[in-house]
């Protein structure tokens, strides 16, 4: 008996033997896309643990719509940032009246765990919470579409499989979010120059930026 591994088989092969109700085909499917689905969580809800139980509901909503899968050049991980997507806008219309949490440092009277990894999660969260602030002045098609592009790295071809729309779509919705948002940034560059009376160059955090 040959034991498969993550890679050794291709998306398309599993995703058939998935649909036939293989479970050891879905798992391997699973280990090969559940960290880019995860780190996507995290990019649209700014929370390691939320994004955490997100990638679940998006696997286990992947398994129950397994029939309908698709994979795009032979990867599945563009239709799983689909379900992704609307897993999300699902989980942050429930909770809609907690939004303001995304935005805050964890709640006071937890015990902080010194270690190096948990203060690098939750300086990524800050990071993360910072960028979602930024990303709420744009709509919900472009949104998607940046996180799509922009932050997994899905081609527009990909994006618009995941998203169900054109490319010229995916296309049309980036261009505009990158000139909303570069007027934005413009006026809190040109702000905060005036608030402290001299042209001081503004950076991102770590020099990260998003589109």
């Amino acid at each position: 008996m040959t034991t498969e591994s993550v890679g050794s088989v291709p998306d398309g092969e599993l995703l058939a033997r998935a649909g036939s109700g293989d479970g050891a085909a879905f798992g391997l499917l699973f280990r090969a896309h559940s960290s880019a689905v995860y780190t996507y969580c995290f990019h649209r809800l700014g929370s390691w643990s939320t994004a955490e139980d997100a990638t679940s509901v998006v696997f286990l909503e992947a398994w129950r719509r397994r029939a309908d899968a698709v994979a795009v050049s032979g990867s599945l991980r563009p239709w799983l940032l689909g379900v992704a997507t609307n897993v999300v806008r699902n989980q942050l219309r429930a909770a809609r009246r907690y939004d303001a949490a995304l935005y805050r440092l964890p709640p006071p009277g937890v015990e902080p765990d010194p270690s190096d990894e948990v203060v690098a999660r939750l300086d990524d969260e800050q990071w993360m919470r910072e960028i979602l602030h930024e990303l709420a002045l744009l709509n919900r098609g472009e949104r998607d579409v940046v996180a799509l592009v922009a932050m997994a790295g899905l081609s527009y071809t990909e994006a618009a499989v995941a998203l169900g729309i054109p490319v010229g779509t995916v296309r049309s919705r980036l261009a505009r979010a990158r000139v909303r948002l570069a007027k934005v940034r413009a006026a809190a560059t040109g702000a905060f120059q005036d608030s402290v009376g001299t042209a001081t160059p503004v950076t991102g955090r770590h020099g990260r930026g998003v589109v």
